[in-house]
């Protein structure tokens, strides 16, 4: 029976990524063939129209999209009307944070602070992310001088905290972001430490 359990487990703990990856790819898919789907449906005869249509126009959609704001007119346009946007209240609330969170991963600034840092608290060290260095946009005063804000995402999970540590208390790490971001929703579990413990 032990031999049963210890062989089910590790077939369902080794499909199940594999399996969420699938799910998670196919929902998304499904998503981007809604978005532009019924617009090809509207155009094309019924008979012409193939599942997946909706996908690909979304994706050359989004492409001419990033395309067009290489223009400098066309970013300009785009600048404009965002600040207008952003002047309504409701919009604000939704739109900024997103785009905040999108400007995380972006390679677009390369004036961006974010980097990943170990914060070092009272001897325990957490894997964050600098988000921001300076606060004087805020106006919060001079209680923010020499911090840092800083991420902390938690594990298995989404969400974390956002720290104001001072900068002696933060110690750069040489990874990307995407590598931290994985190891700590991960909880820093290695995939194949089973493997090396049992080769050992």
């Amino acid at each position: 029976m032990n031999s049963f359990n210890r062989i089910f487990f590790r077939g369902f703990f080794t499909l199940l990524p594999i399996a969420l990856t699938v799910y998670i790819i196919y929902s998304a898919i499904l998503i981007l063939e809604g978005l532009l789907g019924w617009l090809v449906r509207a155009v094309l005869p019924e008979h012409f129209y193939v599942p997946g249509f909706g996908f690909i126009l979304t994706l050359i959609v989004i492409f001419l999209f990033g395309l067009l704001l290489n223009n400098f007119l066309a970013e300009r346009i785009y600048v404009a009307t965002e600040t207008r946007l952003l002047k309504v209240p409701f919009f604000r609330a939704i739109y900024s944070p997103l785009k905040d969170l999108m400007n995380l991963f972006s390679r677009k600034d390369t004036q961006s602070p974010q980097s990943v840092v170990l914060v070092n608290l009272h001897g325990i060290k957490m894997l964050g992310i600098v988000t921001r260095e300076s606060f004087t946009d805020l106006n919060l005063g001079p209680v923010t001088q020499g911090h840092l804000a800083v991420y902390v995402p938690f594990s298995y999970g989404m969400g974390g905290y956002t720290l104001l540590v001072p900068r002696e208390q933060v110690s750069p790490v040489d990874i990307p972001i995407e590598k931290a971001m994985s190891l700590a929703i991960t909880a820093w579990v290695k995939a194949d430490a089973a493997r090396e413990v049992k080769s050992e």
